[in-house]
């Protein structure tokens, strides 16, 4: 996919933060964005800002907790448009609670949004994109994915997963020889008001990232054809220093105030 002109893009999560931004620049490109959101005002105000700037966008107000809704609603987009070109899992949600903090229901609902639905998403649209020989599937995962945080257990284990579905999905198109790309997104904290109140000890190495800078490199990424973007660069350090003792790993996390980042979290206020 080296362009979005005339291609029909889903983008979930779309009714504000990256998800938004996202959908911006691929209609302003000439792709056709189908916004699916939980919130349905926020959504029709993107798509209303879309149309207005001349692009083509529409709306599907879709509860990604709930495998029924998620079924409804790809029937629906399928029946209005067709196959999908590009499908960007962008839709997370996150508490921010200790383990013994956090109820079942909050748990079960993490794993929903940020581990299954991009399974669900998947499952409905790779169809179309076998039948008409291309698609991308673009998963937006966390860095802490790649080094778990405290009060983020099931966040960070939603994305740990998240990740690993990219890679299995990318061998296994690898493998069977099918003509869809895959693309796995690792960013650090964005402030988008999602994780309102983290901090970062060195922001140099660790900035809080800006949304629009983020949002314009996924983008890019899509339209290069990259499977794999981390940002910042120094995330990727992570990999090489879980060859270290757990003790040495344990305490560069605290040096570098990863441990800690999450202390003064509040989050967006729902």
């Amino acid at each position: 996919m080296s362009e979005f002109q005339s291609r029909r893009v889903l983008i979930t999560g779309a009714a504000s933060g990256i998800g938004r931004l996202m959908a911006l620049r691929i209609a302003a490109r000439g792709g056709r964005v189908i916004l699916w959101d939980v919130d349905a005002a926020h959504l029709a105000a993107v798509a209303a800002e879309i149309a207005a700037a001349g692009g083509q966008a529409s709306a599907v107000a879709c509860n990604l907790a709930e495998r029924e809704a998620i079924e409804a609603a790809a029937a629906r987009t399928l029946a209005e448009h067709g196959a999908v070109d590009v499908l960007i899992n962008n839709a997370g949600i996150v508490d921010g609670k200790r383990l013994l903090e956090a109820t079942d229901a909050e748990i079960e609902r993490t794993f929903a949004v940020n581990t299954l639905a991009p399974f669900r998403l998947a499952r409905a649209f790779l169809p179309g994109m076998l039948a008409q020989g291309r698609g991308h599937i673009v998963t937006i995962a966390s860095a802490s994915g790649i080094a778990a945080v405290p009060r983020l257990a099931d966040y960070s284990a939603s994305k740990a997963a998240a990740i690993a579905f990219d890679e299995s999905l990318r061998l296994e198109f690898a493998h069977d020889g099918v003509p869809v790309k895959t693309t796995v997104v690792c960013p650090f904290y964005v402030a988008t008001g999602m994780f309102e109140g983290v901090r970062t000890r060195f922001p140099l190495l660790l900035p809080i990232m800006e949304p629009e800078a983020v949002a314009a490199r996924i983008v890019r990424a899509i339209e290069r054809g990259e499977s794999r973007v981390i940002l910042p660069w120094f995330v990727r350090c992570a990999f090489p220093l879980r060859l270290l003792p757990i003790s040495w790993f344990d305490a560069l996390m605290d040096f570098f105030g990863i441990s800690k980042s999450m202390d003064a979290f509040t989050g967006r206020k729902r």
